[in-house]
């Protein structure tokens, strides 16, 4: 019976080794250990961009330069699946600004052009109050299946953040706790009708003299309650302080809520979040050095079993920042290999006002200045590896939804002992992050957000998409195979392709992950040299002398920085377009067969 109980769930279970294109989720969204997961128990991973509608004007960003609808439509098309949508406490909170309309909030800031084009491009929202303009753009969003995340950035409407700007800390002038839970409340009643207001972000960035770990407990814990007992749908996330770098604190004292499988942290890194490290030290040691920082202050709480939403970052999208270019080559590996779910500093090409300056620039904008197009296509790209997740899809869900089912209808003993105890292990081994193939490393590329694939086995190794990636096994031994064959990764000579052999005993067939970033991976040629992996102008692998490890600061080693990354995911395949249906029909056959 055991058999047979098994070669029913084979065929289930060989779908895993298969993809299909992630469709929107089922919502709410909920936590599985250290995952975000929809409903039906998949992998819901946040790849999210930040929409601003915090500033003094208190409407979202570029709604004079093009319809609501339309911006909703693009945030799609360029890959992300959610929006954190900024908003100042005081306009949930302030019954005199929530009933301004946005054309008397534009009046009263002197933007008379901003009028003329929301005349144009928003005719329907601009008598609005305030208020119903948020909800109106919410529902935008909502309308294209964008998931929703509304993040209490400030009190007083403005610019943020700054030490002394009385929007820091529990206490501060314009902090006051009790109308912050109010306000929270509020924000969390009005949308609880809004499937797609999948989250709520509690407070942006807490900073300043005020800040302190018993106050930061006492309200984070009264907030987070508030809002569930408002909207128990919503996940609740929690930040930081010192600008949402540290969450250390959690390490000795864990979180008390009455709830569970809701609460999800957030953590900002930017690369002027280390000064100017970047641009002056040597990348290895600093990538090494800041990764190695982050995680003791955030990144434990992901070995703790709860999601961690990098809620901010971004970089200068002119392209011209040095210091922001190499933070985002150590970021794009850390960020892959840990698999986090995140959001993009910003959509934003220019601001309505911004710190006094009508039609601020902004430059780590996704569009550029008039919202007319994307203001660095290289850049995003890049980030777009990010967005698809290394582990886990829909197929893991299945399985447990069958053996769930079989289990709940089943009478016969030992069919409902099988169904348990293949369940436990399931849960216990895969989790809903691992799913859609069986485990196995990726290499990956931050300087370019590309993975090494094979094209046969005579062409070069080169770099393309990563979900063409090859699926490789790296052993205890530090040999790199490639899976299900006897085909290893080889240094040859100085200059030349990296190639395949099946002869994986010598030096030349050991990869080892050196320098303080532990992003080159080297291995040694016939004569003893040491060499590293590398990228020649075609992209293709190739071995070269390892670069930048010694202290120089000029030294750029990006080229040279790959990461092996564990992975469950495959190639795009939409061959399985009914998946339930052949759950339905693996579990109709079973039961036929026990008569049950």
């Amino acid at each position: 019976m055991v058999n047979l109980f098994y070669f029913f769930l084979f065929p289930l279970l060989a779908l895993s080794t298969t993809t299909t294109t992630s469709s929107a989720a089922a919502l709410p969204l909920s936590t599985e250990s250290r995952w975000i997961v929809d409903e039906s128990g998949h992998r819901a991973k946040l790849a999210c961009v930040n929409w601003p509608s915090h500033l003094e004007v208190m409407v979202a960003e570029g709604l004079s330069k093009k319809p609501a609808e339309q911006i909703s439509s693009e945030i799609i098309d360029l890959g992300f699946n959610c929006v954190r949508l900024t908003w100042p406490l005081f306009l949930f909170t302030n019954d005199t600004l929530a009933s301004l309309t946005v054309r008397q909030s534009f009046k009263n800031l002197g933007l008379f052009e901003a009028i003329a084009g929301l005349q144009i491009n928003n005719p329907s929202i601009i008598d609005l109050s305030l208020i119903n303009a948020y909800k109106a753009v919410v529902g935008s969003l909502a309308k294209k299946n964008v998931m929703i995340i509304l993040d209490n950035h400030t009190s007083k409407p403005g610019w943020c953040c700054s030490n002394f700007d009385g929007n820091g800390f529990f206490g501060d002038v314009c902090f006051n706790p009790d109308l912050w839970i109010k306000g929270l409340t509020r924000v969390a009643t009005i949308f609880n009708d809004t499937p797609y207001v999948v989250a709520m972000s509690l407070r942006n960035e807490l900073r300043g003299s005020r800040q302190n770990v018993d106050d930061w407990y006492r309200y984070m814990q009264k907030g987070a309650e508030a809002v569930h007992a408002a909207n128990p749908n919503v996940l609740v996330i929690l930040s930081g302080l010192n600008y949402d770098r540290d969450l250390s604190f959690l390490l000795k004292k864990p979180v008390s809520l009455s709830f569970s499988n809701k609460l999800v942290f957030e953590l900002h890194w930017y690369g002027f979040s280390d000064g100017e490290a970047w641009e002056n030290g040597n990348l290895n040691q600093v990538c090494g050095e800041r990764v190695g920082e982050t995680m003791r202050k955030a990144g434990f709480l992901l070995d703790q079993g709860y999601p961690l939403f990098l809620s901010e970052f971004g970089v200068d999208m002119r392209g011209t920042n040095v210091n922001d270019n190499r933070y985002l080559n150590c970021f794009m590996g850390w960020a892959a290999e840990l698999d986090l779910d995140w959001a993009l500093w910003v959509l934003t090409g220019s601001y309505y006002l911004r710190e006094g300056v009508v039609g601020f620039d902004e430059t780590y904008g996704v569009y550029n200045w008039n919202w007319c197009g994307v203001r660095n296509q290289t850049i995003l790209h890049k980030i777009s590896a990010l967005q698809y997740p290394f582990k886990g899809n829909i197929i893991f869900s299945y399985i447990c939804q069958f053996l769930r089912i079989l289990s709940s209808v089943a009478s016969h003993t030992c069919l409902i002992q099988q169904s348990h105890e293949l369940l436990s292990f399931v849960l216990k081994t895969a989790g809903p992050g691992y799913s859609e193939a069986r485990l196995h490393q990726v290499i990956f590329h931050p300087m370019t957000g590309l993975c090494v694939k094979r094209l046969s086995l005579v062409d070069p190794l080169a770099l393309g998409p990563c979900s063409e990636a090859e699926a490789w096994t790296y052993t205890p031994q530090k040999t790199l195979t490639i899976k299900g064959t006897y085909f290893c990764l080889q240094a040859d000579k100085l200059g030349k392709p990296a190639k395949l052999g099946v002869i994986c005993s010598y030096a030349s067939s050991k990869w080892e992950a050196i320098s303080d970033s532990k992003m080159h991976l080297s291995s040694k040629l016939q004569d003893g040299s040491d060499v590293c992996l590398d990228i020649d102008s075609d992209n293709n692998i190739v071995t070269n002398n390892c670069k930048c490890l010694d202290k120089n600061s000029r030294c750029d080693p990006g080229s040279q920085w790959f990461k092996i990354i564990d992975s469950t995911r495959c190639g795009a395949d939409n061959s399985l377009p009914e998946i339930s249906s052949i759950v339905k029909l693996i579990s109709k056959n079973l039961l036929a067969s026990f008569s049950l």
